[in-house]
């Protein structure tokens, strides 16, 4: 499985950014997908995520919750992460994850993921 994130830039603190992660492979769409992020100096932490079953549950970090939206579109083997009223501390490189036989406890961390995209650059100026 290849992932490909995409969607990143420079945005005003209140602005908004898509991120988006573009999965390649025969199974793709059935992985659960995540997505991480690390600033500068600071261990890669968890930010979203969209379990493969139970109906697709929606996972969120309490620093993003209200905040971002994931989604994906199977048909595509695309998720998104909409993020609305950016702040200058989600400044990071995001990255997006993905594996097909995680459990629903490890689905925080980022170390139960096998396959992960390159990294997009957010950064939200004040």
């Amino acid at each position: 499985v290849q992932l490909q994130a995409s969607g990143g830039g420079l945005v005003q603190a209140g602005g908004s950014l898509r991120l988006s992660c573009a999965a390649s492979g025969p199974t793709s769409s059935s992985y659960t997908m995540g997505w991480f992020r690390q600033a500068p100096g600071k261990e890669r932490e968890f930010v979203s995520a969209i379990f493969r079953s139970n109906a697709g549950r929606i996972y969120y970090a309490d620093a993003v919750k209200g905040r971002f939206t994931i989604s994906r579109d199977n048909a595509k083997n695309t998720v998104y992460l909409q993020m609305n009223s950016l702040k200058p501390e989600d400044t990071a490189v995001y990255y997006c994850a993905g594996d097909g036989r995680i459990i629903l406890s490890e689905i925080r961390r980022a170390g139960a993921y096998d396959y992960w995209g390159q990294g997009t650059q957010v950064t939200v100026s004040s």
